[in-house]
């Protein structure tokens, strides 16, 4: 086991080039063979391949413990150079003090980074329009009044079609508040029939087929009212078939009449220019200018977008601001109606005093926070008062998001946050006529 090393285990050493042989054998008195010349037996040996050097490690730069502990938070946050990131690396499974405290730096840096989702950005077919459009404005362009809707319409169109037509029989609950919280069970096919249907008042005003109307339908003009009628209509047509009348079997159906009814709406108010502003649609029990009517389905083709995606659990977000502007803008400007509506159904808490129209008149200031937010001053004695600064008795303020979602009837006067200054009476007043505003 000790002694001079041979290449074949007792004989004598060769040229000493280190590669291994086999032992030679042994005759019966066991001594070894004699080993033949190299090429005795006139066949040449085999080539002995030259060993290739390895090539050199490369050598750790030396680091004492304090520096590689103070490197631990640069190679957590991976801004270490390759050489520093070896060396922590190397000492990390040496020391486990260090260990532990890189693993902690890891997980703090975990909460630094925001989760990325992996949907679109809701708002990134906004911006990519508004890129292109500024480099080259549209020949016939769209009304800023009618941008909202617009923006709603593509943004429940792209919904639709991402959750394809399984989701059609999916249940929607619709809520709206009408002196108490209201809410009701419909599928996803009979929330777009609802938003076709009402859309069809504006068609109606722009002297254009009524993509429910015009199937034979005798619709009243009252939203609510025009509904029903349409989804018995529906529900009707469906026995005499024996189609459910609401699921996936129309779904694309109704997805396809509401989208042409939304493209011919926007192409037509574009070829009509600011011109058409001022047209009047009939809701029934009131009218809208045409430009507010069209902030108003903005509204609710969010809202009721909305309730399908909380149906369904998907991600659907608040409008771009500027639109949410133009949606809280057309609130604030309702709510004087809606004040002097509860005050003559004797539902309103603060008393009311006699005001001229164009005089000045007790107010109050709607201060909207977030995005899309803004300052409102509301005429609380008659809304064709006049509202002031000066004349203001109340401040309330909330957030956007929340303001629109009391609106819809999601939210309830009771359970809303808000800040608020003054005369209490006045603001919930003010909470409550928000609320009745919504509808269906």
């Amino acid at each position: 086991m000790s002694g001079p090393a041979h290449r074949n285990g007792d004989g004598p050493p060769g040229e000493g080039d280190g590669t291994p042989r086999v032992p030679n054998q042994r005759d019966q008195s066991g001594s070894p063979l004699p080993v033949p010349e190299p090429g005795a037996s006139g066949v040449p040996l085999p080539a002995v391949p030259t060993p290739v050097p390895e090539a050199p490690q490369p050598r750790l730069p030396l680091y004492d413990h304090a520096t590689l502990k103070a490197l631990l938070g640069a190679w957590a946050l991976a801004v270490c150079s390759r050489d520093e990131s070896l060396a922590v690396e190397v000492h990390l499974t040496d020391c486990a003090a260090c260990a532990d405290e890189a693993l902690r730096l890891r997980d703090a840096v975990g909460l630094l980074h925001r989760e990325e989702s992996l949907d679109l950005d809701p708002l990134l077919r906004a911006r990519v329009l508004e890129g292109c459009l500024g480099r080259r404005p549209p020949r016939i362009p769209v009304p800023d009044w009618a941008g909202p809707y617009d923006a709603e319409a593509a943004r429940l169109d792209a919904l639709l079609r991402d959750l394809g037509e399984s989701y059609w029989q999916e249940q929607v609950e619709l809520r709206w508040y009408d002196g108490a919280p209201v809410s009701r069970k419909v599928t996803i096919g009979q929330v777009i029939a609802h938003l076709t249907t009402v859309d069809g008042l504006v068609a109606v005003a722009l002297d254009l087929p009524d993509a429910e109307g015009g199937a034979g339908l005798d619709l009243p003009l009252d939203p609510v009212r025009r509904t029903e009628a349409l989804w018995a209509a529906r529900r009707d047509g469906a026995g005499k078939d024996g189609d459910p009348g609401s699921g996936s079997a129309i779904g694309a159906e109704f997805r396809d009449v509401w989208r042409g009814q939304s493209h011919n709406l926007l192409r037509t108010v574009s070829f009509a220019g600011g011109g058409a502003a001022g047209v009047g649609v009939d809701y029934g029990s009131f009218r809208l200018p045409l430009q507010d009517a069209f902030v108003d389905r903005a509204f609710e083709c969010w809202i009721h977008a909305w309730d399908i995606a909380e149906a369904v659990a998907y991600p659907y977000g608040p409008p771009a601001p500027r639109n949410l502007n133009r949606m809280i803008d057309l609130a604030a400007r309702m709510l004087p109606a809606a004040i002097a509506d509860r005050r003559r159904g004797g539902l309103a808490d603060s008393a009311g005093r006699l005001a001229d129209a164009g005089a000045p008149g007790r107010s109050l200031l709607l201060e909207i926070e977030g995005a899309g937010g803004g300052k409102w001053y509301l005429p609380l004695d008659s809304p064709g008062a006049v509202a002031s600064k000066e004349h203001a008795v109340a401040h309330v303020a909330l957030d956007g998001v929340e303001f629109c979602q009391l609106a819809a009837g999601h939210l309830e006067p009771e359970r809303i946050a808000f800040g608020q200054q003054g005369d209490r009476d006045v603001i919930r007043d003010v909470l409550y006529a928000t609320a009745s505003l919504s509808r269906l």
